[in-house]
């Protein structure tokens, strides 16, 4: 199934085989990506949502200079831009970082599901508010952390996500991020974001290798520097829940 990791780790298990099914059918296509290419330019009318079956896509809002600032980064089993569907419009820019793959929903099917399905159209909007979390989380990030710390907590976020869908082997960081990137996400310069990385390999936390490449030292390191604790990620911890139906 091309959507078989949808809000894996969080509330997949929720989801009935007729949901699934559903969700599955209501893909009318699949496109690829080449890295570093626009999905959706801010402001155009969208009529469809895409969901990631593989790589990594990037939000980020531009200055009158053009000069980037990441707002946002979905892995594999997200949909990109599903909060598209009642809004039509999106307030910034999505674009690739990597070779992705996409699977391609029309809003008309979105709409057919959200009637046939009640709490399917539940969970999809659970994944729209993970979003809005992750975005909490950047805005904590950005104002009570220093550049290592942002850097460290970006970092653990990315891990933790893609854990959840089986794609982080506990060493090497398949998200190929460049040091400009991690400078435009933290808010930081890019000799920031080369010296930061330079203390984080110094002290033994994670070693950058070039391209993107970033091999992870020591983990717990990491999420301590970053303050990181994932319950607002909703897979496991105090947040973590086992169903979206009413008590």
């Amino acid at each position: 199934m091309r959507t078989e990791l949808f809000l894996k780790g969080r509330l997949r298990h929720d989801l009935s085989a007729d949901e699934k099914r559903a969700l599955e059918d209501a893909v009318v296509d699949v496109v690829k990506l080449d890295p570093r290419k626009t999905l959706v330019e801010r402001g155009e009318r969208i009529e469809n949502s895409y969901y990631i079956i593989e790589g990594t896509m990037l939000r980020h809002i531009d200055d009158r200079r053009g000069e980037r600032q990441l707002v946002g980064l979905n892995v594999t089993g997200d949909f990109v831009d599903l909060h598209g569907f009642p809004m039509k419009r999106l307030d910034h820019n999505v674009a690739s970082l990597d070779t992705v793959t996409l699977a391609k929903v029309p809003h008309t099917a979105i709409a057919r599901l959200v009637e046939r399905f009640p709490h399917l159209a539940r969970a999809m909007w659970f994944s729209t508010l993970l979003d809005a979390a992750m975005h909490r989380e950047w805005i904590f990030r950005l104002g009570r952390l220093n550049a290592e710390g942002r850097i460290a907590h970006l970092v653990s976020e990315i891990i933790e996500r893609l854990k959840f869908v089986g794609r982080f082997d506990g060493t090497n960081l398949p998200v190929p991020l460049l040091q400009r990137d991690y400078a435009e996400a933290c808010g930081i310069t890019s000799v920031h974001a080369n010296r930061s990385f330079r203390n984080l390999r110094e002290r033994g936390i994670l070693d950058p290798q070039g391209d993107g490449r970033i091999v992870i030292q020591d983990e717990a390191a990491l999420n301590k520097l970053g303050e990181f604790d994932g319950d607002y990620l909703y897979g496991d911890g105090d947040l973590a829940l086992d169903t979206l139906d009413d008590r």
